[in-house]
């Protein structure tokens, strides 16, 4: 029993949830991303260079047997739209936290000079006097 207390412990500790959530949100986000490439722009990208639909492109070795080169290229294409759309996003939001933080804040007063420090001053201009 003490075994399941502990794993009801873990599970239920703040960060494991929101790392669920997270997992579960970010699922469904790649299905939005996949589906806005897949969709919205390798359509016109296809047309752009000649409607070739790469997915179809295979090298056939026997009947059942191929390779299917044309999916890797699709595939790579996917990734590369995928990380620089997320790259933008990422951009994006770090541009938007960095006008939040140039907020000016009050001006902060200096912190009092340490009193060995003034100490030290002060045996320097005496010094310099003499």
């Amino acid at each position: 029993m003490k075994i399941i207390g502990e794993f009801k412990q873990f599970a239920m500790r703040g960060n494991v949830m929101d790392m669920a959530v997270g997992i579960i949100i970010g699922g469904a986000f790649g299905k939005i991303v996949s589906s806005f490439v897949s969709d919205v722009i390798m359509p016109p990208l296809g047309l752009l260079i000649g409607g070739v639909n790469f997915t179809d492109l295979k090298i056939t070795l026997k009947e059942s047997v191929s390779i299917n080169y044309g999916n890797f290229i699709q595939v790579t294409f996917d990734f590369i739209i995928i990380a620089f759309a997320i790259f933008m996003m990422i951009k994006f939001m770090n541009r938007f936290n960095s006008k939040k933080e140039e907020v000016p804040a009050a001006p902060a007063t200096p912190p009092p000079t340490p009193e060995d420090i003034t100490l030290l001053r002060e045996i320097r201009d005496l010094l310099k006097n003499r």
